[in-house]
């Protein structure tokens, strides 16, 4: 496939979805939503963040190891700081500062 066709796939997919979650919101817009899917979607980012950096801690790029030491180092780090503090930026910077320290660190 040429350039322009991975743009063109590229930018059709993002199109896409960016229609699917407009009309999500156009159809729902009036809908009275029950106040228990307005809890349970509450808990929504709470979940995805983990689900997306799960992999990323666990199996290791170009490597035949299960984790990489910094990785789960940084991992422990953000969880403590996410208990403490129960902030996502926290949490989040926490876990960058970890992660980039113990690998400077060669650990």
């Amino acid at each position: 496939m040429s350039e322009a066709g991975i743009w063109g796939v590229i930018l059709g997919l993002a199109l896409l979805s960016a229609l699917i979650r407009i009309s999500f919101l156009v159809l729902v817009r009036n809908a009275a939503i029950p106040p228990r899917i307005r809890t349970a979607l509450g808990f929504v980012p709470v979940t995805v963040l983990p689900a997306l950096v799960a992999p990323m801690i666990v199996l290791a790029p170009r490597s035949d190891q299960i984790a990489e030491p910094h990785r789960m180092l940084a991992a422990v780090a953000a969880l403590a700081a996410g208990m403490a503090t129960r902030s996502m930026v926290v949490t989040v910077a926490a876990g960058v500062a970890a992660f980039v320290l113990f690998r400077w660190l060669g650990l």
